[in-house]
């Protein structure tokens, strides 16, 4: 395929070698917990994320054959989709984890607010390069904002609060790198922070048990002392103890203690505390010299893109990835509430990893348009 030699091959390289590490560590964590909780094949996760993952290389191949101005013209249709799938959960979705979050197809589980997450990275790009003069104007400025704010609440009502958070600060943060005036930012985060402000009041007024449950998860320091450890410190303190046994350079691939239901999101949340404990803080230290590398290769790619709309996109997939490694990972070792952010790559969990594997295309197509400019090709 043609469009394939002008892609980032070091990010390509990057996200293959995560992606393949993500595999194996997804059979070596969740192989005893299909078996002993599931009651399925050792194998039945390995080949549920293989699954996904071929299905993410024919999403890539596709996704590498439309220019970027083709994403700006269906950001619309996708984001009234994302709309109407959100509220389409709050009534028929399924109930996982005391979350309404899931459309059930049989086949997949299908998650829309992880969509959401990417359907406004292309939005945003699309909407500020239309409005590129008009940006002087709050509305302008705003409106983005407010609808993000709107996924959000539809969010919340599942509920959840972390992916919630993670698009608000998304949103926030792809704004703030728009070139617009300091003061159109400044009264525009304080109009973002007195609707959020009412929000969750509305929220607590109309659901004040839910919002109790979710404001009890920031009761989360010392996880390990005698009054959590059997409730909501169980999965954090059990965290540390597979990072004390990894040590150094682990237990070796497959050993982990701390699967054996010890840690009951063994193959999804906490992950890395099996990588931790099998492969050691050397396996871990690998892993974020990747992560790092893959980051900059992003940012790198948009710095040099030749539009706007292909920066946003690659500024916003950066950001995107970053949050749900620094989410996930502050989580675990009990430093942020746990919130149920997989981590990037290496987690189990199909919308999730297609919507990673849709970002990272559309950052490749970025890259490719700018190699073509400059060979003169388009």
């Amino acid at each position: 395929m043609r469009y394939l030699k002008y892609t980032d091959k070091i990010l390509l390289l990057v996200s293959t070698i995560l992606f393949i590490i993500g595999l194996i560590m997804v059979f070596s964590s969740s192989n005893i917990a299909a078996f002993m909780r599931y009651g399925a094949n050792p194998y039945y996760f390995l080949i549920k994320q293989s699954i996904i993952l071929i299905l993410g290389l024919i999403l890539f191949l596709v996704i590498i054959r439309f220019s970027t101005k083709s994403y700006s013209a269906i950001s619309w249709f996708g984001l009234i989709l994302t709309v109407g799938f959100l509220i389409f959960v709050y009534f028929y979705g399924t109930l996982t984890n005391k979350a309404r979050s899931w459309i059930d197809l049989g086949f997949f589980m299908f998650q829309p607010s992880e969509l959401a997450k990417v359907v406004l990275i292309v939005w945003f790009s699309a909407f500020y390069e239309l409005k590129r003069n008009n940006l002087n104007k709050l509305f302008t400025n705003f409106f983005p904002i407010g609808v993000s704010a709107f996924i959000a609440a539809l969010i919340i009502l599942q509920p959840d609060f972390g992916t919630a958070g993670v698009i608000l600060i998304l949103s926030f943060l792809v704004y703030l790198l728009i070139p617009i005036k300091r003061s159109i930012k400044i009264k525009v985060v304080l109009i973002s922070m007195l609707i959020m402000t009412v929000m969750m009041m509305g929220y607590y007024i109309f659901n004040t048990s839910s919002f109790a449950r979710q404001i009890s998860r920031f009761d989360f320091l010392n996880p390990c002392s005698e009054e959590k450890f059997y409730d909501t410190g169980n999965q954090v303190c059990n965290s540390y103890i597979a990072f004390n046994n990894g040590s150094l350079t682990g237990k070796g691939l497959g050993n982990s203690t701390q699967k054996y239901l010890y840690l009951p999101e063994s193959h999804t949340d906490f992950i890395f505390a099996i990588i931790v404990e099998e492969c050691g803080f050397l396996g871990a230290i690998i892993i974020m010299i990747l992560y790092a590398i893959l980051l900059y290769r992003i940012i790198d790619i948009g710095n040099n893109s030749s539009s706007s709309r292909g920066s946003i996109i690659c500024y916003g997939v950066a950001i995107y990835i970053f949050l749900h490694i620094a989410i996930n990972l502050l989580g675990i070792m009990g430093w942020l509430p746990l919130t149920g952010i997989p981590l990037p790559f290496l987690s189990y969990g199909g919308s999730f990893t297609l919507c990673l594997i849709l970002s990272l295309s559309m950052v490749q197509r970025v890259a490719i348009e700018t190699r073509m400019k400059k060979i003169g090709i388009c």
